[in-house]
């Protein structure tokens, strides 16, 4: 995948997750959260330009800050998201404006990194910052999920439309 295709769907899922995490949202905890990180992880690994060639050991470096930001950008906002329980069980999420601060400075010392990186003449690729995302997300997502098992969350999904309506098949006996 190119540098280009790389940045949009960086920018894409980073839109599509922080605007969704500001709206108070059922959280199914039965769901695979780990499965976006994973998929993109996987995407970013198989790039060979994720280090720098002719400066393996500073390129190495600076993946490694990008992941630690990443990380603890995830744990940030793992810790911030608003978590209830309905009365129905339920598990209900929402960021609050902490979270909104926890992406703020992610996103700053990303840009440093990419500075430092620049100002040393290492060719940096997509695919780190890529990596970054999907270690905030994976981190955000276990934090998430831990909390809602404290909360001795049922292990269902929300309810969909039409699940209290009786089936239209009979049953064979």
């Amino acid at each position: 995948m190119s540098g280009l295709v790389n940045a949009l769907v960086i920018a894409a899922v980073a839109a599509i997750v922080i605007a969704r995490q500001f709206r108070p949202r059922a959280m199914d905890t039965d769901r695979r959260w780990w499965l976006l990180p994973v998929v993109l992880a996987a995407v970013a690994l198989r790039e060979p330009g994720i280090l720098d060639a002719r400066h393996g050991a500073e390129s190495a470096a600076l993946l490694a800050v990008e992941l630690l930001i990443g990380l603890v950008t995830g744990v940030g906002w793992g810790w911030t998201t608003r978590i209830w329980t309905a009365p129905d069980g339920i598990v209900w999420t929402k960021s609050t404006q902490a979270s909104i601060a926890v992406w703020i400075v992610g996103i700053a010392l990303r840009a440093g990194v990419f500075a430092l990186g620049s100002a040393l003449g290492l060719h940096q690729d997509s695919s780190a910052l890529m990596l970054g995302l999907a270690g905030t997300l994976l981190v955000r997502g276990g934090i998430l999920a831990w909390r809602a098992q404290s909360l001795g969350a049922a292990s269902h999904p929300a309810p969909a439309y039409g699940d209290d309506k009786p089936s239209a098949r009979k049953e064979r006996v």
